[in-house]
């Protein structure tokens, strides 16, 4: 238990039994009444965001998550199988927890996994991962004001927008935050 004068930014907190991550949170003093805090919650399973008010002083109960870095060796039909770098103990992780993640994982990519009671909950991949463009139409110069951009598959079957001058066989730098081109790998 904490109380809501000891929140910090990532601290997980389990309110009526769902686990939220503060966002962001402000102590506010008004010159009248008692003082508050406010904060923006994010919901660690769903990622719905919501802003929540509690009184200075309020105990809440945090839960501890344990963020683990693993590396990816393999998928079935419903998990993600990861190996934990230290112990390499190797644990199952189900396709809805990994969600869009998967079109960015490639075979030995080392990422963050958060576990609560030894329960998975959400995977951290890094910013950025260089993937190769598997398949793309050659790019046709035509008249518009800006560089186009075309679609193009890359190895783990995801579709990226990418330049015109991007050929086949080539690497390529994606964010994974929102899956858009960054560069030539």
């Amino acid at each position: 238990m904490a109380t809501t004068n000891d929140l910090k930014n990532g601290m997980v907190l389990s309110l009526d039994g769902v686990l939220w991550t503060v966002v962001k949170f402000q102590h506010v003093k008004p010159g009248k009444g008692g003082a508050f805090v406010r904060t923006t919650l994010k919901n660690v399973l769903s990622g719905k965001v919501v802003d929540k008010t509690f009184n200075a002083g309020t105990k809440v109960e945090t839960a501890t998550v344990d963020k683990r870095t693993m590396q990816y060796l393999y998928a079935t039909d419903d998990d993600f199988i990861f190996m934990d770098m230290d112990t390499y103990d190797q644990i199952g992780v189900p396709a809805a927890t990994v969600g869009d993640a998967k079109n960015f994982l490639l075979p030995e990519a080392e990422v963050t996994v958060g576990i609560h009671e030894g329960t998975p909950l959400y995977i951290e991949l890094p910013a950025s991962v260089e993937l190769e463009v598997t398949h793309t139409e050659p790019g046709l110069q035509g008249d518009r004001s800006s560089g186009g951009t075309k679609p193009a598959t890359v190895e783990t079957g995801a579709n990226v927008q990418v330049p015109l001058f991007i050929t086949n066989g080539e690497k390529i730098k994606v964010d994974t935050r929102d899956g858009k081109y960054m560069s030539r790998a």
